[in-house]
């Protein structure tokens, strides 16, 4: 488990022989969006839009990521607390960046992209209605209740330092000294892999890399290709191929915008 995690430490896990679950390592198809809204909806049962659901159990986290994965990372950050009780023999690394330096990158990447009007909202309906997939729903309730929140405008620098702050002290409240690792990347192997009771890669230099230009080509990506996904199903007829084509023009002209 690893709240608030990097390309970098994911990729490192990797090397380490862990099946991991990062966004910036999957396949966009391959996520399961529609059960991490279902997740998101039981854990903050108030959020805008929420359909009343059971609090998860451990069973239900299982079938979301335990029984697949060895390490949850990004996607999982916002339920660590939840992910603590369920698994309390887990370790956790915390990695605690400079809240400025995340809160711009995380506030660009994620909270913009999948509040802008109107393209996150055609996206939404695309991928929604199209795809069966509902990643920006998904993401937008994860974000309501992360921050406690009812719009975007509630999701802003003063409220994001109360959460980030709180976020990593019930972390250590809940986690004894002996489970957790404080880690700072650039640390190198030796404490992460002393912690993880495994070998030391030889002759392996870290993973190192730009975390705020991944995440941005990430999302870009994925933006794209959700578009292109659905135009696809779109263009079935000739009133599909118009409406694809109108659908494609405006996301593109967006795009170059942005």
């Amino acid at each position: 488990m690893h709240p608030v995690a990097t390309k970098s430490m994911a990729q490192a896990y990797g090397i380490l022989g862990y099946k991991v679950n990062h966004a910036l390592l999957l396949d966009v198809m391959g996520t399961k969006w529609n059960r991490i809204e279902e997740a998101a909806e039981a854990t903050w049962p108030t959020i805008p839009g929420a359909k009343p659901r059971p609090p998860f159990t451990r069973a239900d986290w299982d079938e979301l990521w335990g029984q697949e994965y060895d390490v949850v990372t990004d996607i999982a950050s916002p339920f660590v607390l939840e992910l603590i009780k369920a698994y309390p023999d887990a370790k956790v690394v915390i990695v605690q960046r400079d809240f400025d330096s995340w809160w711009k990158s995380f506030t660009r990447n994620i909270v913009d992209r999948v509040f802008a009007f109107p393209r996150s909202y055609i996206i939404a309906f695309m991928t929604s209605n199209f795809l069966g997939i509902r990643p920006t729903h998904a993401t937008r309730k994860m974000l309501y209740g992360l921050f406690d929140a009812k719009s975007r405008s509630k999701i802003d620098a003063a409220r994001g330092r109360q959460v980030y702050e709180e976020y990593f002290r019930k972390i250590r409240e809940l986690v004894p000294p002996e489970r957790r690792l404080e880690y700072t990347v650039g640390d190198g192997w030796e404490p992460l892999c002393d912690f993880l009771g495994v070998d030391v890669p030889k002759d392996v230099p870290f993973p190192r890399g730009n975390e705020g230009v991944a995440l941005d080509k990430a999302a870009n990506s994925f933006y794209m290709r959700w578009a292109v996904l659905s135009v696809k199903m779109l263009s079935g007829g000739v009133v599909g191929r118009v409406l694809a084509g109108c659908v494609c023009g405006w996301v593109a002209y967006r795009w170059l915008l942005s």
